[in-house]
């Protein structure tokens, strides 16, 4: 059990008075002058790991080198890359990275570089903002945590396998029933492009085609489920469409350094276009709320440790990295009750 730290170390925006002439030129063309790291990371996917990937389906290399690259490049793409790219992916499709007149250029991640992470262009949009922001992960949430025994590998497991399998069937049966048919129309189109391209890339060359295009289409459906499954994971039975009470947030995590923020779940599901930059101070303004709510807030891990200790049931140690808001808990004995009370299954009337 941790009080709450005097210093949030997160990552927030300083004002910049001078920019070098480069910089500059990249402003031109963006919004909002606090997303220039974005800019940079794409040019270091277009210069570093693209380049990278095209070599592995070019016939200079063959053999054992062939595959020593290719597992450097998994490697390179795990560690560095997915991860941050998929964060940086949420953070644009909640606000357009480039300004009016250069629209254009907000086709470039998703239609270009997404596929090299495993997206799914206008699936991603749909099933994100069209559906899980809009259900908030109640019944009608086709991704909700509310009917798993959230403590379970079981119950995991049954949730991811039911993603991969009738996920996109039940999003577009979704919006079939709320009459959003462009929406619809979307997650399929972006659903059919991904499936579609990675088919023929496999057929053009199947080793790289596998390592650079199917391995993360399913590397990063599992990271993300992961994920989801810590963020929804401690639900008030009470009022599960509560914000502060079916969501979480991680803070002072070397996650949010390198995942914009991402730990601050339980604000970017109060106010979705908050910019990232923005959640630190918030969630200090707005303390006396999490605390009144009852708010799940752990510190100095990430969702994937959240879910790695949940399905462990090490809850010893989620208990240690919680943060006792507002001196709710005495010890971390109560911690622990009060997280199994809000991991348990909701059962839905037929």
């Amino acid at each position: 059990m941790k009080s709450l730290p005097k210093d949030i170390t997160d990552p927030v925006y300083s004002k910049r008075v001078n920019y070098n002439k480069f910089d500059q030129f990249l402003l031109k063309f963006i919004r909002d002058e606090r997303d220039l790291p974005f800019i940079y990371f794409i040019l270091k996917i277009v210069f570093v790991l693209i380049p990278f990937a095209v070599l592995l389906f070019t016939p200079i290399l063959s053999g054992w080198v062939w595959w020593l690259v290719a597992s450097l490049y998994i490697a390179l793409n795990v560690v560095f890359f997915i991860g941050k790219f998929a964060l940086m992916f949420h953070c644009t499709t909640h606000r357009t990275l480039f300004k009016k007149e250069f629209n254009y250029l907000n086709y470039f991640l998703p239609y270009f570089i997404a596929p090299f992470f495993g997206h799914m262009a206008d699936t991603y949009y749909s099933h994100h903002v069209g559906m899980h922001h809009a259900e908030n992960n109640l019944e009608d949430d086709e991704s909700t945590t509310m009917p798993y025994q959230r403590d379970s590998i079981q119950d995991f497991l049954l949730y991811y396998s039911q993603f991969m399998l009738t996920g996109i069937y039940k999003l577009a049966a979704y919006f079939r029933i709320r009459n959003r048919k462009k929406l619809m129309y979307s997650a399929l189109q972006g659903q059919l492009y991904i499936v579609l391209f990675c088919i023929i890339m496999f057929s053009i060359n199947w080793k790289a085609g596998l390592c650079v295009f199917i391995f993360p289409y399913f590397f990063y459906r599992f990271v993300a489920m992961f994920g989801n499954w810590a963020q929804h994971a401690f639900i008030d039975p009470a009022d599960p469409g509560n914000s502060y009470k079916n969501s979480i947030t991680c803070i002072n995590s070397k996650y949010n350094w390198q995942c914009w923020n991402d730990g601050y779940h339980i604000s970017h599901h109060l106010k979705q276009t908050m910019h990232w930059t923005e959640h630190p101070q918030y969630f200090q303004d707005t303390i006396t709320n999490y605390s009144s709510n009852g708010a799940v807030v752990f510190c100095k891990i990430d969702f994937m440790m959240v879910s790695i200790y949940l399905l462990s049931k090490r809850y010893d140690l989620l208990a240690k990295h919680f943060v006792n808001i507002g001196d709710r808990f005495d010890s971390d004995t109560e911690i622990v009750a009060y997280l199994k009370v809000r991991v348990q299954r909701f059962k839905f009337s037929q």
